[in-house]
């Protein structure tokens, strides 16, 4: 009976196991849109989403990018990034979004807003789209 019991919760435990990343505190269900990059208006296009547990992905200035999301909020890394290689315009713009995306370690959701930050500051900041 014992056997049975402890193999009863040890199969209970990954459904205990929720998400913990800044999906589950207000950032997922939303597409986020960026404004600032570090202290200056970012005038090209460039999203964040977060689609599901573990992942994140969106649109960059001109490639689609995707990478994984697995540390518990506050923290924020995306680890590798992977992203389509089209060329465009605004290459200058994509390449300082996707480095920066790629140095935070820090998230904070406040209403429609979303910073993310390392040790120097705020990086990013983004705005839910309506």
């Amino acid at each position: 009976m014992r056997s049975f019991l402890i193999l009863a919760a040890l199969s209970a435990l990954p459904q205990c196991q929720g998400d913990e990343t800044v999906r589950a505190y207000g950032a997922g269900d939303k597409t986020w849109t960026l404004v600032e990059l570090d202290g200056t208006p970012f005038d090209a296009r460039a999203t964040l989403t977060f689609p599901e547990t573990g992942k994140i992905a969106g649109e960059a200035p001109c490639n689609a990018y995707s990478a994984a999301m697995t540390v518990p909020y506050p923290w924020f890394d995306a680890g590798h990034i992977a992203a389509t290689r089209r060329a465009c315009p605004d290459i200058a713009a994509e390449t300082a979004f996707l480095n920066a995306l790629g140095e935070v370690t820090i998230s904070d959701v406040l209403g429609d807003t979303l910073i993310l930050s390392d040790d120097s500051g705020a990086r990013l900041v983004f705005k839910a789209a309506d």
